[in-house]
């Protein structure tokens, strides 16, 4: 099981596994429904390395990108449920549009997105390049989607 993670702790753990030889893979979302294609992308980006970073974005932020009645569930929560995950070795939220800055604090070994992207489009290749990390596409084809989640109230 995982553990939910401040900024500074993230550091401190990523420094100490570093030290004894680990390699980390990185990857992020919203995760505000979690489906199963969310399960398959951190199973293939937990593959990547030895340890599996997820970046959880804040609740203003899952607003700013999804639209009004986004998240579903607060971020404690969503980190929770990502944490109990097997394939999860650390959550942390963070409150950015963008995860550049915790690449660049963070350096991990491989940056890893869905498939609904190439190596060629993933915004912050740049970033992940310009530290000498890898860019992996992981995960089944993108036909999950929580936008396209509804709860039903009725029951059989």
């Amino acid at each position: 099981m995982g553990r939910v993670v401040s900024e500074s702790e993230l550091g401190d753990e990523v420094a100490r596994e570093r030290k004894a030889g680990r390699t980390f893979a990185f990857a992020n979302g919203c995760f505000d429904v979690l489906h199963v294609g969310h399960v398959r992308y951190l199973q293939a980006a937990a593959a990547e390395a030895d340890r599996l970073i997820v970046a959880l974005n804040d609740d203003q932020t899952v607003t700013a990108l999804k639209g009004a009645g986004r998240p579903m569930m607060p971020a404690a929560e969503r980190a929770e449920i990502i944490s109990a995950l097997e394939a999860v070795d650390y959550v942390v939220i963070f409150p950015d549009r963008t995860v550049e800055r915790l690449l660049r604090t963070l350096q991990p070994d491989v940056h890893c997105k869905g498939t609904d992207y190439t190596v060629e489009t993933v915004p912050e290749r740049a970033v992940v390049q310009a530290y000498g990390g890898r860019t992996a596409i992981v995960g089944d084809e993108k036909t999950h989607s929580s936008r396209n989640f509804r709860l039903s109230t009725s029951r059989p």
